[in-house]
């Protein structure tokens, strides 16, 4: 226990106040008290874990009163932006550039309210459609060499602790495929389980998690190089005007072995959600048909983000 506070005090401070709720300091001494009983252990541990928690996720000019952002989501328009929108175009990192590793990249991505959060414990309904296409623009009659398709249905509850929202969990049944027959047949499906958190508005945390469900025999191994897991950190500065982003997507293999996504986005304009965007993307499964490929691409272009924060 000795061990636990002086880690707690090293990476959060001694002198370090809890924004939500009471501040309570404690000295080594009752850690090392002999004479303390189980109560008096559960009570430090409980105010400690309280000091924690308000150190991670802090106040919130924009996040502390989440009865007015659950109102604002049942209220806001049912039809909508879900993943980012965007339009690249880029090449290969450390390759000599032809029309043949070049290409544009595009994303449309929307999403449709069922309900509102008024389902038992707070809960919502929702569908979500996704397209990716990959555009072969720098070659003879340019053509899309593929496309895909990613629909999906969830329930969502919003995380909110003393009126902090903190996030939000979903669930949801996702199907992806090309659209392609023979061959060049590529298809799966997931159930997965997402959530983010939010850390002192800037800083936010999403992961997912998805059972896979393969059923084309043109990809059975996709799994092994699209992966089962995904992890995001991102950073957006005030008014959402510099952003920045870090996927990773853990594949088959040892620990370290994983797809890298990074982006950075700066808004044009205040008043306008329109922004200069940068991805880089280096392993594979960046596309469905072509998922065992190899790539260290860097594309550039443009792109609108959904109103509130991105989904990845």
């Amino acid at each position: 226990m000795l061990l636990i506070c002086l880690l707690c005090d090293i990476a959060f401070g001694q002198d370090l106040d809890s924004d939500i709720g009471d501040s309570v300091s404690f000295s080594r001494s009752q850690f090392i008290d002999d004479n303390f009983d189980s109560d008096t252990t559960l009570t430090v541990f409980q105010e400690r874990a309280r000091h924690i928690f308000g150190s991670m996720f802090g106040t919130s000019k924009e996040l502390s009163d989440a009865d007015s952002i659950v109102k604002m989501f049942d209220r806001s328009p049912s039809f909508g932006i879900y993943k980012d929108n965007y339009f690249t175009v880029g090449t290969e990192m450390f390759s000599e550039k032809t029309k043949w590793n070049s290409d544009a990249k595009f994303q449309v991505s929307i999403r449709h309210r069922l309900t509102n959060s008024t389902l038992p414990f707070k809960t919502f309904v929702f569908l979500t459609y996704t397209q990716k296409a990959f555009w072969d623009v720098f070659q003879e009659s340019l053509p899309f060499r593929d496309l895909n398709f990613n629909p999906s249905v969830g329930i969502g509850k919003f995380l909110v602790h003393k009126n902090r929202y903190l996030g939000s969990f979903m669930f949801h049944i996702e199907h992806e495929s090309n659209g392609k027959d023979g061959d060049a047949s590529r298809s799966w499906n997931k159930i997965a389980f997402d959530a983010m958190l939010i850390f002192r508005d800037r800083w936010s945390l999403q992961t997912k998690i998805w059972i896979p469900i393969v059923d084309d025999d043109n990809n059975r191994d996709i799994v092994s190089y699209s992966g089962y897991a995904t992890t995001v950190f991102s950073y957006s500065s005030p008014k959402r005007k510099y952003n920045a982003s870090c996927i990773i997507t853990k594949r088959a293999g040892r620990f370290f072995e994983a797809n890298v996504a990074l982006n950075f986005s700066v808004r044009l304009f205040d008043n306008e959600n329109q922004h200069l965007f940068v991805e880089y993307y280096d392993g594979y499964g960046e596309s469905m048909l072509e998922y065992k490929q190899y790539r260290q691409r860097i594309r550039m272009g443009m792109v609108i983000k959904p109103n509130f924060y991105s989904i990845f």
